[in-house]
């Protein structure tokens, strides 16, 4: 510290310490800061925690009085013009891109699909297409064992494997089922866990088995190892049903093959088979097509998500603030906006906001006015400051009771949105209500075999994947990498799709007055296309039980006919109108971890015009062009 010099690793929330703790000493620490490098970069483009990153980033440069270049690594980025801007914004620097070629990837992938009982897929069926031969298994599950489940165990003894879930509850159903076939077997046990739930200590015990080479176990994990975390030379990565993301999908297959074999991914998409009288949209295997989309849009256009450049980060600005004033000391608020608001990740943010939150915030005594008139951290400010985990601006699993009535579920994290489905108990339930202060979710029960996340709310799906899935539907060709139960499954999905003309038109008559929509749109926009037609068009068409399930379909009842909703739908798009129209009336959707704090009309507003993808649902509504 006292003769700074050579190269400092550290993390945005290490650094947000160093901010607010040795204040004084950032000058002389970092004076002669040259470069600042930022791996992974692809990992902060659409998450608080990147904007965070740049947010301490400027704070220190201005400190500091350095102008350092900046330098970001990934080996996953799709779109690099708009991830070098992220990365220059508030530097006043432009970015320069090298371009290399990578030479060429080769990938071991392959990609099964189990119905969670008999019978397969293929059986008494004939392919149109020939399939992969499957490796020989080095063990056997029991005969009980769930098909997916027990596809892993058989193809992961003698080797060092990854088994990606996409939930925390997840994560551990699998691992103790793993464990379960192991004890019947009487076999010693060759399977670890590891989530952001776990204790440091456990999560390190695994970590430290996974980085000896000559160790034969296998981890069941979350996206807490899809990152830099060294485990070692790994034989093959496992992932159960689609990742919501094609970054996601890189970064955990990239963590096998890194030290020259090629890397290797072994998809075990799962599904209940359809009820005997299962509607349409129950008929697709959601899971199985996004998963195809995923890999054929990086294969064929090299597509990556890119960052997200139009939230109202209201959550990282209440952090910011109270960072700032921490670290500072005493200031005035015209002072503290002028050194927050200029901040680039705030840019959309007015100064009439900025005075909203202060006030709220002096009111709650997070922040007290001195006698002068100066603004400084308070008492109820100070206890959640001092709190190490302030440092970090994402959300901790927080445990969510959920209640049907009297009865008691389980417990989920991360709550979705009033209307959204979740899963548990062995069912499926709407949301009617979420209480963020008693951490309680209240629910009614849903008929039919309904696509749900559990634990975890459906991500954020990129509208590409969800064009690309009906295109998966639509075209002939087959995948080289889909394995036998998969082939058939796909080829079921292509026959209903045929059948019921979704290809065609976007909205699919299911008998009398019921209805389904596929609008082929990402999470957000198609989270504002469920509310315009509830707020906006429902009156209009007649419509009654709008029933979602993010982001693959609606259904509903509706009076109106074909042709008028087509016409309703592009006339309302068409009309210029608030697009906080689309937040119900005294909803106040707490996504971040500290909208709690934040006054209820900007955690509305941040919502509005900052998660709803208004213009992507408008855009695509006008486009429709609907045979006639």
């Amino acid at each position: 510290m006292k003769k700074p010099s050579g190269i400092l690793q550290i993390t945005p929330e290490s650094l947000e310490s160093l901010m607010i703790n040795r204040h004084s000493e950032i000058p002389s620490l970092f004076k002669d800061l040259r470069f600042i490098v930022i791996d992974e970069i692809h990992s902060l483009l659409r998450a608080d925690r990147g904007l965070q990153t740049f947010c301490l980033i400027e704070r220190l440069c201005r400190l500091a009085g350095c102008d350092p270049r900046r330098i970001g690594l990934s080996a996953t980025i799709g779109d690099p013009e708009a991830a070098g801007r992220f990365l220059a914004a508030g530097s006043g620097r432009k970015t320069v891109i090298p371009r290399f070629d990578g030479g060429k990837e080769v990938w071991r992938l392959s990609m099964e699909h189990f119905y969670n009982s008999p019978p397969q897929a293929d059986e008494g069926r004939a392919l149109s297409v020939e399939t992969p031969l499957l490796e020989e298994a080095t063990d056997t599950a029991p005969k009980a064992a769930d098909p997916g489940i027990g596809y892993i165990f058989e193809h992961t003894r003698g080797k060092k494997c990854l088994i990606f879930t996409n939930s925390r509850e997840e994560c551990e159903a699998v691992c103790q089922s793993l464990r379960q076939y192991c004890e019947a077997n009487h076999e010693p046990d060759r399977f670890l866990i590891h989530h952001g739930n776990l204790s440091a200590s456990y999560r390190e015990s695994a970590e430290e088995d996974m980085k000896d080479d000559d160790s034969l176990m296998s981890v069941c994990a979350t996206a807490t190892l899809e990152l830099g975390i060294d485990i070692g030379r790994l034989e093959r990565a496992f992932q159960i049903d689609a990742p919501f993301t094609v970054s996601g999908f890189l970064q955990r297959m990239g963590r096998t093959g890194r030290r020259g074999d090629p890397a290797e991914m072994w998809f075990v998409m799962r599904e209940s088979h359809p009820e005997a009288r299962a509607l349409l949209f129950d008929m697709i295997p959601w899971y199985l097509v996004q998963g195809i989309a995923l890999v054929q849009l990086y294969i064929e256009e090299r597509f990556v998500e890119p960052p997200r450049m139009d939230k109202l980060p209201y959550s990282l600005l209440y952090h910011q603030v109270m960072s700032t004033l921490a670290s500072c000391g005493e200031m005035s608020p015209a002072e503290l906006a002028s050194r927050v608001l200029t901040l680039s990740a705030f840019r959309r943010i007015s100064q009439d906001d900025l005075r909203a939150l202060l006030l709220r915030l002096i009111a709650q005594d997070h922040i007290q006015r001195t006698e002068n008139g100066g603004l400084i951290v308070g008492l109820a400010g100070e206890r959640i400051v001092n709190d190490y985990k302030f440092l970090a601006v994402f959300k901790e699993n927080v445990e969510y009771t959920v209640r049907a009535g009297s009865e008691q579920l389980g417990t989920i994290v991360k709550p979705p949105p009033v209307g959204d489905k979740i899963a548990i108990a062995g069912r499926v339930w709407v949301v009617e209500e979420v209480d963020h202060k008693r951490h309680e979710v209240y629910c009614s029960l849903v008929k039919g075999n309904i696509p749900a996340y559990f634990g975890d709310v459906p991500g954020d799906i990129h509208t590409r994947i969800l064009e690309r899935m009906k295109r998966v539907l639509a075209e002939d060709r087959s995948y080289p990498y889909l394995m036998r139960h998969a082939a058939a499954r796909l080829e079921q999905a292509r026959e209903t799709f045929r059948k019921a003309e979704i290809g065609d038109k976007p909205l699919v008559n299911l008998g009398g007055n019921m209805w389904v929509l596929f609008p082929w749109l990402g999470s957000y926009a198609f989270l504002a296309m469920a509310r315009f037609l509830k707020i906006r068009c429902a009156e209009r068409l007649g419509l009654k039980g709008l029933n979602s399930s993010r982001p693959y379909y609606i259904q509903f009842t509706m009076r109106a006919s074909e042709e008028e909703f087509y016409e309703i739908l592009k006339d309302e798009a068409s009309k210029a109108f608030d697009p906080m129209e689309l937040v119900y009336p005294g909803e106040v959707p707490v996504f971040e971890k500290y909208d709690e704090f934040v006054p209820e009309e900007l955690v509305r507003k941040g919502f509005g015009l900052g998660v709803l993808d208004t213009e992507g649902m408008k855009e695509r509504i006008l486009g429709w062009n609907p045979p006639r």
